[in-house]
């Protein structure tokens, strides 16, 4: 037992990576923090499930289109100094909302703008904080590392959602905004105080011509990345629009308010920080358990669309977010390690782009759904999308 309880943080005792992990616990929150204000604040505006939708398909719209490139940069450019102009851009925009919703100047357009850049500015941010994960922490204890870091963004899903939902009725929806811009001063902080001699940097890829063809070539190449990715992409496209379905479902189906919202978000996220501290603890990872999770997520979301209350719906997605957090890692840890180093940024970028950049596909259709057909309908959906690429997964990955 103890054993377990040694492995499952083995990756702390590494000082860079548990300044990041501090620095990632504040921002991390401060950006759940947002996410809850925004959707709430976007309901206000418009009373609608297709503009939540439209905001989330400007915001991840860049990914899509250009989130390949974005894997050449973290290839090509150290790491840690990219992260430092993305961080502070991210914490800018955060205040610059803050500030219009505060004098009570915001619109809906103004979103939509704002959305758009943060996204860009995720093409960058998204594949190299990913690819320096294992520049902090070594190939030994990669599978440890993401595990962690993917907890860590869950348990932030648990607290940050919950802040949010008292910040609203406490002090009001601007606030939120600004708090969330103040918190990236901690993980600049946090990069400035790594020590550069600690870290192993992978060998920077030169500029040349077709690197971004070279990069789809590789994937096309390896069954392992490209199903894996194909999976995701599914996955991500339909079943991973909780930011567009449960405001509907809280406020329509279950008459609900922000706290109740706040509670269904927090539910899936301290589900998945107890299914991540099990999978830290893991040593091996392979396909067949990718497909596993991707099923339990399926099953649950099915399930949770047709719960009777709001207090049943919150057990079942506490257990789907337990089941998702297992499909993100277990992905995550399987690109990295079966990636060549100097391929590890444009294979990333792809995962982000299934994962990230299919939203804005996916959330206008679900958002649609959820207004014009029901949002139990919109979440079962994604859920059966689930089930569908795990049926993929096993055919084609899931016996390895």
């Amino acid at each position: 037992m103890k054993n377990k309880i040694k492995n499952t943080f083995l990756s702390l005792k590494i000082r860079n990576y548990r300044l990041y992990f501090i620095g990632q616990a504040i921002s991390l929150s401060g950006t759940w923090i947002q996410i809850i204000a925004q959707d709430w604040l976007v309901l206000q505006l418009t009373h609608s499930g297709t503009q939540l939708g439209m905001v989330s398909a400007f915001q991840f719209l860049p990914i899509l289109v250009l989130g390949p490139w974005g894997g050449i940069i973290a290839d090509r450019f150290s790491k840690r100094k990219v992260l430092y102009i993305t961080q502070s851009i991210f914490g800018i925009l955060a205040l610059i909302l803050g500030t219009l919703v505060l004098t009570h100047s915001v619109q809906i357009y103004m979103i939509y703008i704002l959305a758009f850049i943060l996204g860009l500015v995720n093409v960058v941010n998204s594949p190299t904080l990913q690819t320096f994960v294992p520049e902090m922490v070594g190939k030994d204890n990669l599978q440890n590392a993401v595990s962690l870091n993917t907890t860590e963004v869950n348990l932030a899903r648990a607290v940050g959602p919950a802040l949010a939902g008292i910040l609203i009725v406490v002090v009001g929806i601007g606030w939120c905004f600004v708090i969330n811009g103040i918190s990236y001063i901690a993980v600049i902080i946090a990069f400035y105080m790594m020590r550069k001699k600690e870290l192993h940097p992978t060998t920077l890829v030169l500029k040349k011509r077709g690197q971004l063809v070279e990069g789809f070539r590789y994937v096309r190449s390896n069954p392992i990345l490209f199903n894996t990715l194909l999976v995701m992409a599914i996955i991500g496209t339909l079943s991973y629009e909780f930011s567009i379905i449960l405001p509907l479902i809280t406020q329509y189906t279950f008459h609900g308010n922000a706290g109740s919202y706040a509670s269904l978000v927090t539910a899936t996220g301290v589900g998945a920080v107890l299914g991540g501290l099990f999978s830290a603890g893991r040593k091996k990872v392979s396909p067949k358990m990718l497909v596993i999770s991707a099923m339990g997520f399926g099953i649950s979301l099915t399930v949770a669309a047709f719960m009777p209350n709001i207090f049943l719906m919150i057990l079942i997605m506490f257990i789907a977010g337990i089941f998702s957090i297992n499909f993100i890692s277990l992905g995550n840890v399987i690109l990295q390690t079966e990636s060549k180093p100097e391929m590890r940024g444009r294979v990333m970028a792809l995962w982000t782009v299934a994962f990230l950049g299919s939203t804005p596909i996916g959330a206008p259709i679900i958002g649609w759904i959820g207004e014009y057909i029901g949002p139990r309908y919109g979440l079962a959906v994604g859920g059966m999308a689930a089930i569908v690429a795990a049926l993929i997964g096993k055919f084609s990955i899931g016996k390895k």
